[in-house]
């Protein structure tokens, strides 16, 4: 607990393990996370979503969008500590509900929106919208930069959560970033307490126009990446 309490207030603590209280609860009827211990849940999805604070903390000001919340981690951990407006997005309708759902329990609804739809629908309603993208452990790197970059602004960061990427990845993800009008400007390595796990912490710029027409079709980006 000392962990996640050097990375949020008590205040922001509180809301947190409600957040992640009501996690479990649903979990009994909605299938959203593998993790059953109370402690390996802390660290694998609490603190493994403070994790993005540094990376945040680089960003412009503005909003956030989390792609492929899952039980919206990490994206409401981290409108809980930096304050910042979200749109949560998953493909998946009853995890989408649910994290609605957790949101309205935890009073973020002005703040923290949440939305059932493919990102590169969000794209194309939204570009340019955001400050920061976030994605954890969701797709390839480049497959993420692709969904990222119709939907920051200039100067605009996204920001990764990895576990072990393979050079292979992190060079398809550099060229996938240069067409896409992006370049990579940090990684940041991390070890989860009780050897819980390594974590990698990667941002990615928005630096420029894409050289290609984003949103591509959805499914492209999945089913025919980039820079392969």
């Amino acid at each position: 607990m000392g962990n996640v309490r050097t990375l949020a207030t008590r205040e922001q603590w509180a809301t947190l393990r409600r957040h992640l209280e009501l996690v479990v609860e649903r979990n009994q009827t909605v299938n959203l996370t593998r993790i059953t211990s109370w402690d390996e849940a802390v660290c694998l999805h609490i603190v493994d979503s403070l994790l993005l604070q540094d990376a945040f903390a680089k960003a412009p000001a503005g909003a956030f969008v989390d792609v492929g919340t899952g039980a919206g981690y990490p994206g409401i951990p981290l409108a809980v500590v930096t304050g910042r407006n979200a749109t949560l997005i998953d493909s998946v309708g009853k995890k989408a509900s649910a994290v609605r759902d957790f949101v309205h329990e935890l009073g973020m609804d002005e703040q923290v929106r949440v939305e059932s739809m493919r990102v590169e629908e969000l794209a194309r309603k939204e570009r340019g919208r955001y400050a920061v993208v976030t994605a954890r452990a969701v797709a390839q790197a480049g497959v993420i930069i692709e969904y990222a970059a119709p939907l920051l602004c200039r100067g605009g960061r996204l920001v990764l959560a990895k576990a072990r990427p393979s050079d292979e990845e992190m060079h398809v993800g550099d060229r996938v970033a240069a067409l896409c009008g992006m370049r990579r400007v940090s990684r940041e390595t991390y070890e989860l307490p009780a050897d819980m796990g390594h974590r990698e912490i990667i941002s990615y710029e928005r630096v420029g126009n894409p050289r290609i027409k984003l949103p591509r079709a959805t499914g492209m980006a999945q089913h025919h990446p980039l820079g392969m």
